[in-house]
C-alpha cells in the first residue's frame, strides 16, 4: 500500500493521520498523531462466522506502553506491561461502548480492534486519536458499518467560564465539569461526565458544543476515506423461514402479554415460563429441529413488542408509569465490625455498601502511562453470579465490574472533604446482593449511606438512576425511568445520571441505536433530576446527615505541623526514629514534604504517646525553662539527660547538688526521671542543664558535716589561652 498522510487542524493543534503498511498482516491499519500524542491502531477480521452465538463478537483493546511515556514501571523482577491499568481499561470500554452500536447486528465474524499508545505527552490524552483512528481503520476494512464516529472532550472550569474544547491534562487538575461525547454526523451515542454539581442545561451546552465540533471530524473522515481502497467484507445474513416467523409471531401474540407485562408475578419466573411454554409450542407444531433459530425469533419479536407497548401505550412489563420508580427502601448500621456499611434497595436491585476507613500512608498509589500519583477514595465493585440467579467462576472484576465501581466513584467523589479536614484514607466495596437493573446506581447510593454513617463528613447525599429510551423507525420514542431486566435487555439507551439535590456530579450513557439527539439528551437529563430528588428523600430520612463519630473499630488520626527543617530528625539516620517511635506505639505515622505529620492507630494511648514523643522530638528549647528529662548514660564529669528521643543535654556534675558528689552514679540509675533547667542553649544547639533550685525529691539530702560545693564551671566554658586542663577543673 501506497503510504498517504493527511492533515487537520483541530482545536489549535495538528492532526495527522498515516495509512502505510506499518501493520501490513492487519486488514487495515493506521498511524494517527495529536500533538506529541501518537496511536496505532488496527482492525483484524475473522475469516468466518462463528456458529450459535447471537452477537457481534467485538473486542477493544486499549494497550498502554509505559516507553511512551518515558518511564519504566514494575518491580526489581518484572520491568514490563502486565494487568492493564484502571485507566487502560476505563478508555478500552469507551471505544468499545461507542463503536460497537453501529456494527450491523447480523455480523457474526470476530472483529477485533487493537489501539497501541506508542507516544504521549503531558497535554493530550489519547481518547480523541484512539477513537478517531478505530473509526478510520473500520471503515478502511470494508466491514459493514454505520459511521464514521468521532469523540471530544469539552470541560468548564466553572460555571462562568466558557467552554474548553479538548482541554490539557493542566486544565483538568482543577475542573468543573469534564465531559467525553462521542457520535455520528446525526446523533450522540456515548457519554462521560464528571462534575461538581453541574446543571443540567449546563451538560446539554456541552453535548451540543461537543456535537457541532464531532460533525466536523466525521466530515473530514469521509474526505479522508476517499482516498483509501477498500473492499466490503460480505456477512451471513441468515434467510428467515417464512412459516416459523408466522408460527413466533402467533406464539407472542397469544401469550406475549400474559408473561411479559404480568406485574403481579416475578419476572424472572415469567420469562421461565414463556420459554417452557414455547418449547412445548414448537413440539406441538413440529419445530424443534429449529429451537435455535425459532428462540432468535422469539427474542425479536418480545422486542418488537416491549418497545410497541412502551411507545403506543405508554405501558412497562411491570405496570409502572413511564416515570414511576420502583419500591425504595434503605438501611445503615447493617454490619457491627465495619467502620461504616449500609443497603440500598430499589425493587429487586439491592446492594451492600461497606466502607473501610484507613490511614493516609494506605493510598493507592497508581503508576500509569498519563498519570501517576496516589489516590485517597476507592470504590470497588462486585458483581457476583449469584446476584442475578446464576452460576459462575470467581475470577476477579472483569471490565464490567471496574465501569461500574469507577462510575460510583466518579459520582461520589466530589462531595468528599479535602485531605486536610479528613485525613482518612477511604475504601468502598459495594456487593450487589441482587440485580435487576441499575445496579451501578444503587452502589453510589449505599455508598453515599454507609459514608454517612462511617462518619464520613460529607454535606450532602448523592444518589442516581438509570434513564432507559424506547424508540422506533418512524422518529417515535419515550423516555423510560429507572428501567430494569426487560427494559435493560431490549431498551435502546441506558442513561445513568448520579448527583445531588444541586446538580449533576456523574453521567455514563450508552445506547443500542445510532445515537440520540442532543434535545432528547436535555429531555433524559430533566427527568433523571425529579428522580433522583425521590430517591434523595428516601435516603435522608434513614441517615440526614454524617455522623459526628466514628466507629469505635476506625483508626484515629492525629494531625500535627513540625516546621520542614525538623522532619530529617524525626525520621532519623535510615529512618530509625520513626520506625522505633512506630514500634513502640503500634502507630502508623507519614510525614509530608510541608511538614504535616499524620499519626494514625486504633489505641488512643498510644497515637498520643507517638504525638507527644515527636512534639518532643521537634521541641525548640529556651534557658531558663524547666523540663523532664531521662538519665541516658554517664561520663566523666557529669551526665547526659535524653531531653527527648533524639536530644541529650550535659547536666556536670557541678550542678548536680550544692555539696562534693565524687561521680553521678552517687546519686542517679539509668533511666531515671530528672526535672531539671536548662540554663543555656548554645548556638550549635547544645545544652547545659542545671538540678540546683529544682524539685526532685528523689535526691538524697547533704549530709551533715558535708561541705558545700561551690559552682564550678562546665568542662567545655572557654578559659583563657594557656591555662592548664586542671586548672580549668579547680583540681590541684
Amino acid at each position: 500500500m501506497e503510504k498517504k498522510v493527511f492533515r487537520k487542524e483541530f482545536a489549535g493543534k495538528e492532526l495527522i493521520v498515516e495509512f502505510s503498511p506499518l501493520a501490513q498482516q492487519a486488514d487495515a491499519s493506521c498511524l494517527i498523531r495529536y500533538g506529541e500524542t501518537v496511536a496505532l491502531v488496527t482492525i483484524v477480521i475473522g475469516a468466518t462466522d462463528r456458529v450459535g452465538i447471537d452477537f457481534v463478537p467485538l473486542s477493544v483493546e486499549y494497550e498502554e506502553k509505559y516507553y511512551a511515556a518515558g518511564k519504566i514501571y514494575g518491580s526489581r523482577f518484572v520491568r514490563r506491561e502486565t494487568r492493564p491499568t484502571e485507566t487502560a481499561i476505563l478508555t478500552g470500554r469507551l471505544i468499545d461502548r461507542s463503536i460497537r452500536p453501529l456494527f450491523d447486528k447480523q455480523l457474526r465474524r470476530d472483529v477485533q480492534v487493537v489501539i497501541t499508545v506508542l507516544s504521549i505527552d503531558e497535554e493530550n490524552d489519547p481518547e480523541l486519536i484512539a477513537l478517531l483512528g478505530a473509526s478510520l481503520v473500520i471503515q478502511a476494512s470494508g466491514v459493514p458499518f454505520k459511521g464514521p464516529i468521532a469523540g471530544v472532550r469539552v470541560a468548564k472550569k466553572s460555571p462562568e467560564t466558557p467552554i474548553i474544547l479538548q482541554p490539557s491534562y493542566k486544565d483538568r487538575d482543577q475542573i468543573y465539569c469534564d465531559a467525553f461525547f462521542a457520535g455520528t454526523n446525526s446523533t450522540i451515542n456515548m457519554i462521560e461526565v464528571a462534575g461538581s454539581e453541574a446543571q443540567e442545561q449546563e451538560i446539554y451546552e456541552l453535548g451540543t458544543q461537543a456535537h457541532e465540533q464531532i460533525k466536523e471530524l466525521v466530515a473530514w473522515q469521509k474526505e479522508v476515506l476517499k482516498e483509501i481502497p477498500s473492499t466490503t467484507v460480505a456477512i451471513t445474513i441468515q434467510e428467515t423461514d417464512t412459516e416459523l416467523s408466522a408460527l413466533v409471531e402467533q406464539f407472542v401474540g397469544q401469550y406475549g402479554e400474559q408473561f411479559i407485562f404480568n406485574a403481579k408475578s416475578n419476572a424472572k419466573e415469567n420469562f421461565a415460563l414463556l420459554n417452557s411454554r414455547f418449547i412445548a409450542f414448537l413440539e406441538e407444531h413440529e419445530k424443534t429441529e429449529q429451537t435455535e433459530i425459532a428462540k432468535q425469533l422469539l427474542d425479536r419479536a418480545i422486542d418488537a413488542l416491549v418497545h410497541q407497548k412502551a411507545i403506543t401505550e405508554r405501558q412497562r412489563p411491570d405496570g409502572r408509569g413511564i416515570d414511576e420508580i420502583r419500591n425504595l427502601e434503605a438501611m445503615v448500621k447493617v454490619l457491627p465490625r465495619t467502620h461504616g456499611s449500609a443497603i440500598f434497595m430499589r425493587g429487586e436491585t439491592h446492594a451492600l455498601s461497606v466502607i473501610t476507613l484507613g490511614a493516609p500512608g494506605e493510598t493507592l498509589v497508581m503508576q500509569g502511562m498519563e498519570t501517576t500519583g496516589e489516590k485517597r477514595f476507592m470504590h470497588h465493585y462486585n458483581f457476583p453470579p449469584y446476584s442475578v440467579g446464576e452460576t459462575g467462576p470467581f475470577r476477579g472484576p472483569g471490565r464490567r465490574e471496574i465501569g461500574h465501581g469507577a462510575l460510583a466513584e466518579r459520582a461520589i467523589l466530589p462531595l468528599l472533604p479535602k485531605q486536610e479536614i479528613f485525613p482518612y484514607t477511604i475504601r468502598a466495596v459495594t456487593e450487589i446482593l441482587s440485580s435487576n437493573g441499575s445496579s451501578s446506581m444503587a452502589a453510589t447510593c449505599g455508598t453515599s449511606l454507609a459514608l454517612m454513617d462511617a462518619g464520613v463528613p460529607l454535606s450532602k447525599h448523592v444518589a442516581g438512576m438509570a434513564m432507559g429510551l424506547m424508540s422506533n423507525e418512524n422518529g417515535e420514542s419515550v423516555v423510560l425511568t429507572d428501567i430494569q431486566g426487560p427494559e435493560d435487555h431490549y431498551g435502546d439507551m441506558d442513561c445513568k445520571v448520579a448527583g445531588t439535590r444541586d446538580g449533576i456530579t456523574a453521567v455514563q450513557m450508552d445506547v443500542k441505536i445510532t445515537g440520540i439527539t442532543t434535545d432528547l439528551l436535555k429531555e433524559i437529563l430533566d427527568k433523571a433530576r425529579t428522580a433522583r430528588l425521590t430517591v434523595i428523600q428516601v435516603m435522608e430520612r434513614v441517615q440526614p446527615k454524617s455522623n459526628e463519630t466514628l466507629s469505635p473499630y476506625a483508626p484515629r488520626i492525629v494531625t500535627i505541623h513540625v516546621p520542614v527543617e525538623k522532619i530529617g530528625e524525626v525520621i532519623g539516620g535510615g529512618g530509625k526514629t520513626v520506625q522505633g517511635i512506630i514500634r513502640d506505639t503500634n502507630t502508623l505515622i507519614d510525614i509530608q514534604d510541608d511538614g504535616t505529620i499524620f499519626i494514625s492507630g486504633t489505641d488512643a494511648a498510644g497515637v498520643q504517646k507517638a504525638q507527644d514523643t515527636i512534639l518532643s522530638i521537634t521541641k525548640e528549647f529556651k534557658a531558663g525553662e524547666m523540663i523532664e528529662g531521662t538519665v541516658a548514660r554517664f561520663i566523666e564529669f557529669g551526665a547526659l539527660i535524653a531531653l527527648s528521643p533524639n536530644k541529650d543535654a550535659l547536666l556536670h556534675i557541678s550542678e548536680i547538688t550544692p555539696y562534693g558528689v565524687q561521680t553521678p552514679e552517687q546519686l542517679f540509675k539509668i533511666g531515671q526521671k530528672l526535672s531539671v533547667k536548662i540554663t543555656e542553649v548554645l548556638l550549635d544547639g547544645k545544652m547545659r542543664l542545671t538540678l540546683l533550685g529544682t524539685d526532685n525529691p528523689d535526691l538524697p539530702e547533704r549530709k551533715q558535716g558535708q561541705p558545700q560545693n561551690e559552682r564550678r564551671p562546665p568542662p567545655y566554658n572557654r578559659q583563657p589561652y594557656g591555662q592548664s586542663r586542671n586548672d580549668r577543673y579547680g583540681r590541684s
